[in-house]
């Protein structure tokens, strides 16, 4: 399956495309609700039904290119290594790598191999109702509720997290030791907040991980760990918007998306997300 495949041109689809597809099917430590292995699929095959032009301007103009889907029937380090490799070749070659998940411990190898091919420090901007900083999740160390620990403790990524809901007291230790950038989503919602501003010394280079849990489970509830009082659609992608000012969007990844059999509308929700992910990487440097 192709990501936008009845809208695009050959030469829009083509390897050279500005914006690389990786689905991973991942689902090795999920923790509640099962099903995000068949996320990256319902995403791609919704995102048939999605229109062009988004504000203004059509971002698959820049080109989107389905990359195979990463092998996750091997052990997860190795399918981890390998998403590594393939999103490290996609930044070599001056492309967006969207990994569509799966499991969000994904992102570990996303940014890894982000890294390696950039050469330099990497901040995270990160749309989630978990905080995902625990060192561990039942026997786990690359469980989807420690990715963010990881990357920021071993890997050494600046973060900023907006719109969690459920985290526990380690995972508040880890905020506090790694000086993480936060407001929770009872402080945006309430606070009606849509712009948020990072401090001069974040890096340039800014990966996106949308978890899409962070949504209010109202919006989205396919997902395997949803939580009630969540963010808005627009409110979420204002929120990425005003973040990127001024940085370079260096990859995204959209993940735990966990399809409801007969309700499409949540796939074609993940679907326009991440093409709007697209559209917001691109505003910047129109």
């Amino acid at each position: 399956m192709i990501f936008l495949n009845s809208e695009l041109t050959n030469a829009e689809r083509g390897p050279d495309a500005h914006f690389q597809i990786v689905p991973m099917p991942l689902e090795k430590t999920v923790s509640y609700g099962s099903g995000a292995a068949a996320g990256p699929a319902a995403l791609i095959e919704a995102s048939d039904q999605l229109e062009r032009l988004w504000r203004g301007f059509e971002p698959c103009a820049a080109g989107i290119y389905t990359t195979p889907a990463i092998d996750c029937s091997v052990p997860l380090e190795y399918a981890l290594d390998s998403l590594a490799a393939r999103t490290e070749s996609i930044v070599r070659t001056g492309h967006i790598p969207v990994t569509l998940g799966g499991e969000h411990s994904l992102t570990w190898g996303a940014v890894r191999g982000v890294k390696r091919a950039l050469g330099r420090p990497v901040g995270i901007i990160q749309i989630d109702a978990h905080a995902d900083l625990r060192r561990a999740y039942q026997d786990f160390r690359h469980s989807h509720a420690s990715v963010m620990q990881l990357l920021v403790e071993e890997e050494g990524c600046a973060l900023a997290q907006y719109g969690v809901r459920a985290l526990c007291q380690e995972e508040a230790e880890c905020r506090a030791r790694n000086k993480v950038i936060f407001i929770d989503a009872e402080d945006l919602v309430t606070g009606n907040i849509h712009d948020i501003t990072l401090p001069e010394d974040f890096p340039e280079d800014v990966y996106v991980s949308f978890d899409v849990d962070g949504l209010d489970a109202a919006i989205m509830p396919a997902t395997g760990t949803p939580v009630p009082g969540g963010l808005g659609y627009y409110q979420a992608l204002a929120l990425v918007r005003s973040g990127l000012k001024g940085r370079r969007c260096v990859g995204i990844d959209v993940v735990e998306l966990a399809p409801i059999n007969g309700w499409d509308v949540w796939n074609f929700t993940a679907a326009q997300l991440t093409y709007a992910l697209m559209g917001i990487a691109l505003e910047n440097t129109r």
